[in-house]
């Protein structure tokens, strides 16, 4: 089912599946921001990547010893979570580990995910429980992808990437053959005045993944320069940029943690920015989307 909330400015709506946003729609300019899930290009709007960001090195983690099989991004954005709260400006969903999900992911959790809209913000906040006797590890993040062009007779290369205050940033690339980050080979995006164009072919080898917290706000700006809109992110230590080249959408991705390195055949515990979480502890994390 499809769950819908508005205020003056922002009309949402979030689907019991995968408690994925699936529109943000500008009442002010009339115009739908979120991309709507053309299966040409890419079939998701917004998916929540839970437990795992990405993918581990060849679909495998290990925990204790043991193997356990996963897939890439999770079993989250793929699964039905329940509509437990409904306000006129708040709309709450929580999934539960299951006999299924531990075949994968061995333990009781709770994952609570809250779209909260207030004027021209939309505050996405997460919260996961481990009601497990055992410490559990995981790593989460957002995948919204915006429309980009906004408006029908512009050209995505007129768009800008905006950073603020910062005059470059650092990224990695995927291996293509397992999906997994190259981290010996840095490379740079050159920024000026904190801002690049959305050049044509800046994702022909996929998702641009900016490690160390580098990306705290992130804007995409219309061909005149104004703000479109702004994902704020404060306290994530990573983050994906990414498109299917020539398709007329971007993604803003702050992750918690996210995938392996290639090559990495440690114990979960040893993957970099892995979120712990003892029994009983919450963890909460929000991020939140401006549109302009």
């Amino acid at each position: 089912m499809i769950r819908t909330i508005e205020n003056n400015n922002l009309k949402i709506s979030v689907s019991d599946h995968g408690a994925e946003l699936t529109s943000i729609y500008d009442k002010v300019n009339d115009r739908e921001v979120l991309w709507q899930a053309d299966p040409a290009y890419w079939k998701r709007h917004a998916p929540v990547l839970f437990p795992n960001v990405g993918r581990h090195y060849n679909d495998t983690w290990r925990l204790n010893g043991k193997e356990y099989t996963s897939k890439q991004h999770g079993f989250a954005r793929d699964s039905e979570f329940i509509c437990t709260d409904i306000t006129d400006s708040s709309l709450t969903f929580v999934l539960k580990s299951s006999d299924e999900t531990q075949k994968s992911y061995p333990f009781s959790f709770a994952l609570k995910i809250t779209y909260t809209l207030k004027e021209h913000d939309l505050d996405v906040c997460w919260e996961v429980v481990n009601e497990d006797s055992e410490t559990m590890y995981f790593t989460i993040g957002a995948h919204p992808a915006f429309c980009v062009p906004a408006r029908e007779d512009d050209v995505q290369s007129d768009y800008h990437l905006a950073f603020e205050g910062q005059t470059s940033l650092t990224y990695l690339l995927l291996d293509p053959a397992s999906g997994t980050v190259i981290s010996d080979e840095p490379h740079t995006l050159a920024l000026e005045n904190g801002s690049c164009l959305i050049a044509a072919h800046m994702f022909d080898k996929d998702a641009l993944v900016f490690d160390n917290g580098q990306i705290q706000k992130a804007s995409i700006l219309l061909p005149d320069g104004t703000p479109y809109v702004t994902l704020t992110s404060e306290g994530f230590p990573n983050y994906g940029i990414w498109s299917v080249p020539g398709a007329p959408f971007v993604c803003l991705e702050p992750w918690m943690g996210r995938c392996d390195d290639r090559g990495f055949t440690g114990e979960l515990t040893e993957k970099s920015n892995i979120n712990v979480l003892r029994p009983e502890e919450e963890f909460i994390k929000s991020y939140q989307i401006t549109v302009h």
